[in-house]
């Protein structure tokens, strides 16, 4: 017989939380019995009925008893997804340093080119298009994170793969930091 959730070496405030008992079912799947007699009055986890305040959702809610429907249509709750895998979140740190590196490439690199881009752009023009250039890689990666949030983790590391290789800073690769 297991033992309840009285006997536990640690309890917190909060352990009689009746929605901490999922899985534990009393009864055998062919027995007839459906809860508990000893159970108190208050006491639902015999019954396999939800407690009160609680909705079921998802495939198979359409089984449990005490499951509320308001006016004949279910409730549509979001499809949860697993975590991402320590080889995913390791490689998204990755992509930040590189777009980190990036834009710290755009910013020196043009930065450099000033004085020569004085010579075809109004200096006011020029530090527009410094700005754009070095929050555009910021942007994409923070697009492409919350554009492919429900979407297969390779797509999201094409699309940062690619982002890094358009938008590679060009003033940098070509003049170098020191100019």
């Amino acid at each position: 017989m297991p033992a309840g959730r009285d006997d536990d070496a640690l309890t917190w405030d909060g352990d009689d939380d009746p929605t901490l008992d999922v899985g534990a079912n009393p009864t055998a799947p062919g027995d007839s019995k459906i809860a508990s007699t000893d159970a108190a009055p208050g006491d639902r986890a015999g019954t396999g009925a939800l407690p009160e305040g609680f909705t079921a959702v998802g495939k198979g809610s359409e089984d449990v008893p005490g499951r509320r429907v308001d006016d004949g249509q279910d409730e549509i709750v979001e499809e949860s997804r697993a975590p991402m895998s320590n080889g995913a979140l390791i490689g998204l740190g990755i992509f930040g340093g590189v777009y980190l590196l990036l834009t710290l490439g755009w910013l020196l690199g043009a930065g450099r080119l000033q004085f020569v881009a004085q010579l075809f752009l109004d200096p006011i023009a020029f530090q527009i298009t410094l700005w754009l250039a070095v929050a555009a890689l910021p942007l994409w990666f923070l697009t492409v994170l919350w554009l492919t949030r429900r979407t297969a983790t390779w797509v999201r590391f094409a699309l940062l793969g690619a982002g890094a290789v358009l938008l590679i800073p060009w003033p940098f690769v070509l003049a170098g930091a020191a100019l």
